[in-house]
């Protein structure tokens, strides 16, 4: 049975559209994907992530546990950073894409939330005789995140502390309409805003207020198109365990000098004969949709296949990311889309798709 964030019943009784993800019934969308995409672009969106996994690493050897198990580097960040990472296998595959953020004493790790179950067991069979304690705070917590060049505005008002002080994957603790929370700048949209995380059964007031505030409740079908424009990876899709960093354009998340951890002779023998394939950005000057899976060829022959693609909401045009061969991921190489016996011409273009003004 899947499971429910603590705002399940709220996306059910106010018309959401619910499916399966990474086990748990989530909503998709509550009007249409490009309503609700256009407002985080234009304005504010809501989004429940408390499906994502939220991990408490404390310990004296907190630290040395965290540089062993991940792929950047924990020893430097600063009091209340928040640092992109990646949690690799003996292969220098990946296991997951997460966020660890410095807490003070502690490390909180925001994990994947297909992949909860899997870091968890992994985390605690590497755990040996460190001195470290690992936490799964998920079932106990929510989290929300309001994405949107208006986001930090909204919040704020509820916020005790000013979340438009906070720099750019940094995280403090506040109160959040009275409710101790910790507030953190990060998304997964290509836009500004924060992620809340507050007690469960504490969200719904904090919900219901953004959404009175104008704040569109967003599924996770704008979230996808959203992500992609931005080209954000997603787990499942462009990384995974038969995927390294390296060849997913993600190598300045590893740190190869900060020392041994888990992957890093493979990745050193990665950088040193790469695997000849990377991920590249497509743009197609047609309308049809390039889906997961479609074969990305050139003169008839695959060369790889879509990983993601969607119809881009903001530039009106598909879009598609997807892994080619070295020597045929120069920016503006002409190469063709196999979609559904048809081949459509496809152009590469440079990622992201989509970056936000700012000023």
């Amino acid at each position: 049975m899947a499971l429910e964030t603590a705002l399940h019943s709220w996306h059910s009784s106010n018309g959401a559209r619910m499916v399966d993800f990474g086990g748990w019934d989530m909503p998709v969308q509550y009007t249409t994907i490009v309503d609700e995409h256009t407002a985080v672009r234009n304005d504010s969106g809501i989004f429940d992530i408390g499906h994502m996994g939220r991990l408490k690493i404390h310990g004296p050897d907190a630290t040395s546990f965290l540089q062993m198990v991940c792929t950047n580097n924990s020893a430097n960040l600063k009091l209340g950073q928040v640092r992109y990472n990646l949690v690799c296998n003996e292969k220098g595959t990946i296991l997951d894409d997460i966020l660890v953020y410095q807490h003070g004493s502690d490390f909180l790790l925001v994990v994947n939330a297909s992949n909860r179950l899997k870091i968890v067991s992994w985390l605690l069979s590497k755990s040996g005789s460190l001195n470290v304690k690992i936490e799964d705070q998920t079932l106990a917590t929510s989290m929300i995140a309001v994405q949107g060049p208006n986001a930090i505005a909204l919040a704020k008002q509820l916020i005790s502390d000013d979340p438009s002080k906070l720099g750019y994957y940094f995280s403090f603790d506040s109160k959040t309409m009275n409710v101790p929370s910790l507030i953190s700048r990060t998304g997964y949209t290509g836009e500004d805003g924060i992620e809340i995380i507050l007690p469960k059964g504490e969200e719904i007031k904090v919900w219901e207020k953004l959404v009175a505030m104008g704040c569109k409740p967003c599924g996770l079908g704008c979230r996808d198109t959203l992500r992609l424009e931005a080209a954000m990876p997603l787990y499942g899709h462009e990384i995974d365990e038969n995927t390294n960093p390296l060849e997913a354009g993600l190598g300045w998340a590893v740190k190869l000098d900060k020392g041994e951890f888990i992957g890093r002779d493979a990745l050193v023998k990665e950088k040193n004969s790469p695997s000849g394939r990377v991920r590249v950005g497509l743009e197609l000057p047609g309308k049809r949709i390039p889906r997961e899976l479609y074969p990305v060829t050139k003169n008839g022959t695959a060369l790889g296949k879509v990983t993601s693609g969607t119809f881009s909401p903001t530039f009106n045009k598909p879009i598609a990311m997807a892994y080619v061969p070295a020597n045929l991921s120069a920016v503006g190489t002409d190469l063709d889309i196999d979609i559904r016996g048809k081949f459509e011409p496809c152009k590469v273009v440079s990622l992201p798709f989509y970056k936000r003004k700012t000023t």
